[in-house]
């Protein structure tokens, strides 16, 4: 079960501090659940999933995780960018207590990302794809309860997309999922409920369609 309780946040600017990105924020997400995060571009949508997967820290309010969540894939940061995309995965491994598995959790990683020599290059120099398609095989190497995802099944080629798909497939038979995707293909795909953001607020939906539908009437569609 992951809680986010009266979750308020924005960010500081030159000026000032910013508008409130998401206002007051219930939500209980089951661990099981697959869920897909849908809202207009600016909603909070990248933000909701950073501070669900503690990357970024609320301004008011808190996320309990009472189930192992995963870091977001697909979204930029995260990595150290001076240090190699292997430096990186062995970091993790570490972090995670795998050092006596490290060497077999290395090379999935290094497999699956298909970034080939740049898996020992500075993780600085990368895209933004090759810096999702390592984050993306990280989060793989190691079990979780629910993982987070930000588009990451339209990073690199088609191959590797169908690859990212079949992955995600497998994940929302077995585990959680909490997704955002601007094509509502691959939403309906993997995810059974919703969660519509607008005006800083979310509303949660049992069902995908119907958060789908207050999006697009939302927008005029």
């Amino acid at each position: 079960m992951i809680r986010v309780r009266d979750l308020y946040k924005r960010y500081h600017t030159e000026h000032g501090p910013g508008r409130w990105v998401l206002e007051g924020i219930n939500l209980e997400i089951p661990a099981s659940t697959s869920v897909g995060l849908v809202g207009a571009n600016g909603s909070g949508k990248s933000t909701l999933l950073r501070l669900i997967g503690g990357s970024d820290f609320p301004t008011r309010g808190s996320v309990e995780r009472h189930c192992r969540v995963s870091w977001p894939m697909g979204l930029i940061g995260g990595l150290q960018g001076s240090l190699t995309g292997r430096q990186n995965a062995k970091f993790v491994c570490r972090v995670l207590g795998h050092d006596s598995v490290i060497q077999e959790k290395i090379a999935f990683i290094q497999d699956f990302a298909e970034i080939g020599e740049a898996f020992d290059e500075p993780v600085k120099t990368y895209s933004s794809g090759m810096q999702s398609r390592l984050k993306f095989g990280i989060s793989l190497a190691f079990e979780f309860d629910v993982y987070i995802s930000d588009e990451v099944t339209s990073a690199g080629d088609m191959g590797f997309r169908r690859k990212a798909a079949a992955c995600f497939q497998k994940l929302a038979d077995r585990s959680g999922l909490i997704m955002v995707s601007h094509s509502e293909g691959t939403l309906r795909k993997f995810c059974k409920s919703g969660i519509w953001l607008h005006g800083g607020r979310a509303y949660w939906f049992d069902a995908l369609e119907d958060a789908l539908r207050n999006y697009r009437e939302s927008v005029g569609e």
